[in-house]
């Protein structure tokens, strides 16, 4: 396949709607290969302890309750978190995926449970059985085990986060200077998300310089403002927080938040660089704020409490995106069930000040806008963006997208020719993608309104990326089942962007590009280098088939390398040390 401009391909792509639980596929992690490198990282054992893997009990049984075993009822609690509750919630209360509590399931009954489970849905549920995701025998014991009561987590507080800190190297033991030739600015932060590692790969040779144990299932990697650390965090809500100054860059602090998680960010306001981290945790539903040297954990704070709208108890409203502002001392923390954005102020952890944003529900992922002042966040079961003001501290605007389900990531920014400075997003249930004004000044008719929409690849996008250097506008689609359109990307040209028109594009076969014979390999989150002239994609197989990075030349969509080695083992996001650490997207 070459690369090819469509208009004609829209109308043979479904619009099949793809729930983001796809993606939270986890397996649990696999032993370390033989022919991993072991560094100063390997003289730790990450705590790999999960919801799934915490021993529970059924809970009181009640008349009509199917027969499971305590065998079962541990199987399906294990299936429930790795396939489940990422979109369901720990309780099922419902966010990205609709609620699965009693009531409604027993309402239903099994054989509707099994069907569901089995086909899918066009408004987001994956296929599990015709997929092959799920065995039969898997899928009749879900079926059964969503009919039960959910079992209740334990809590996870401060004396159990205690017992998890472990600094590894010392904050005086740490090198005074840089001790290794590598471009940080250019290092790129792989994620290994079924071997339970990083890979720390340089943006100027594609030489893996470092794989690091880090847990199950790394979300994401945050860069501190010095840049000298990532933070990674996994959704067993293990941090590790990586020296890159070290002659190998390895971990020199760890610590365990909770039993699940999605999100870590570092102070950056001027005169607190480095001095803190913060992280969100799924369960329990609380943030903790750390010492930005050694992850010593100094502040539990609960987001328990209740929904904006409804005025409603919700006993798990989870953390979902971090960012840190640029214009004063706040860590930006979305809770996703209550629909509120919690402005907290660092600097006094003893007096903590928090300014709470009624926003709405189902708050996820987010970035700035091109200035870094306004921060915009999608409550994606809802279709709306919310955009906050991070310089008057206040909700700026509340915008439909057009669209099912936006999944932003950080969006992109861009100046559209006619349109003015916008940011865009991307959706998981339709292909399509919108431009919101971000140009209160310059454009205050557009602006903080969906100002164009236009058609993509198709469904099942997770992703889109531009760069300040860059004319073309990536989106991605590595949850839409149709495996070409999968592995492929969607480039659109900027330049030749015109209001109320619907813009052509490219499509890359990054997939086929890779080389890769087996499996169905997707492809996710075009990355930039630091100068903004290459795009990095993961191909992301399955854990037992090979996978890769592809790279390729922005200005020329040329082919220009394709990373392959032993060690890329299910690679998804990266995260460019100085793009990350900046928000430059």
């Amino acid at each position: 396949m070459n690369i090819l401009t469509i208009p004609a391909r829209r109308a043979l792509l479904s619009s099949a709607a793809v729930a983001l639980a796809l993606i939270a596929q986890p397996v649990v992690a696999q032993e370390k290969p033989k022919e991993h490198a072991d560094g100063p990282a390997a003289a730790y054992e990450p705590s790999m302890t999960t919801l799934g893997q915490i021993q529970v009990e059924i809970p009181g049984r009640r008349e009509g309750d199917p027969v499971m075993s305590q065998d079962e009822f541990q199987r399906g609690t294990k299936i429930y978190f790795e396939r489940c509750a990422g979109c369901h919630g720990v309780l099922r209360k419902g966010a990205t995926g609709k609620p699965l509590t009693t009531d409604i399931t027993r309402e239903n009954g099994y054989d509707y449970l099994h069907s569901f489970i089995t086909y899918g849905s066009p408004a987001g549920m994956p296929n599990w059985g015709t997929s092959g995701e799920m065995t039969d025998e898997d899928i009749d014991l879900m079926a059964r085990y969503l009919l039960l009561e959910p079992p209740a987590p334990p809590e996870f507080g401060m004396a159990e986060m205690m017992e998890t800190w472990k600094v590894l190297v010392a904050p005086e033991d740490r090198p005074t200077e840089q001790m290794n030739d590598i471009d940080l600015d250019n290092l790129m932060s792989v994620t290994l998300r079924d071997s339970g590692e990083v890979a720390l790969i340089d943006g100027n040779t594609y030489e893996i310089r470092a794989v690091i144990n880090t847990g199950y299932a790394v979300h994401i990697s945050r860069i501190s403002a010095s840049g000298r650390y990532v933070f990674t965090i996994g959704r067993d809500a293990l941090i590790n927080m990586i020296d890159l100054w070290m002659e190998t860059p390895a971990t020199v602090a760890q610590l365990k938040v909770g039993s699940e998680a999605r999100s870590i960010e570092t102070s950056k306001f001027k005169g607190w660089e480095d001095k803190l981290a913060v992280a969100g945790s799924y369960w329990p539903p609380q943030y903790v704020i750390m010492d930005g040297n050694t992850l010593e954990p100094k502040k539990i704070v609960s987001t328990r409490g209740n929904i904006y709208d409804e005025q409603s108890y919700h006993p798990e409203p989870r953390v979902a995106s971090i960012v840190a502002s640029h214009y004063n001392p706040e860590f930006i923390i979305n809770v996703k069930e209550t629909g509120k954005i919690l402005l907290v102020d660092y600097t006094d952890l003893k007096n903590l000040k928090t300014i709470e944003i009624e926003a709405e529900r189902f708050l996820h992922d987010g970035g700035f806008d091109s200035t870094k002042r306004y921060f915009l966040v999608a409550a994606n079961a809802r279709g709306k963006i919310a955009v906050v003001d991070t310089k008057e501290d206040k909700l700026t605007a509340l915008i439909e997208t057009g669209g099912a389900t936006p999944h932003p990531g950080r969006g992109a920014n861009f100046v559209h020719p006619e349109l003015g400075p916008v940011w865009a997003t991307s959706h998981l249930g339709d292909e399509s993608v919108a431009l919101i004004g971000t140009d209160p000044e310059g454009h205050p008719d557009q602006a903080w309104k969906t100002v164009q929409t236009f058609e993509a690849l198709g469904g099942g996008s997770l992703f889109i990326k531009t760069h300040p250097n860059s004319d073309n506008l990536y989106v991605d689609a590595p949850l839409n089942p149709d495996a070409e359109t999968s592995a492929s990307v969607a480039v659109f040209k900027i330049s030749d962007m015109k209001a109320g028109e619907d813009p052509e594009y490219t499509v890359l076969p990054i997939g086929e590009w890779a080389g890769i014979a087996e499996g169905q390999p997707r492809v996710v989150q075009p990355e930039f280098n630091k100068q903004g002239t290459e795009v990095w994609f993961s191909v992301w197989n399955a854990k037992d088939k090979e996978s890769a990075i592809v790279v390729v030349d922005d200005k020329t969509l040329e082919l220009k390398q394709v990373i392959k080695d032993p060690r890329l083992i299910t690679p998804t996001g990266k995260f460019n040390v100085f793009n990350t650490r900046g928000d430059v997207y």
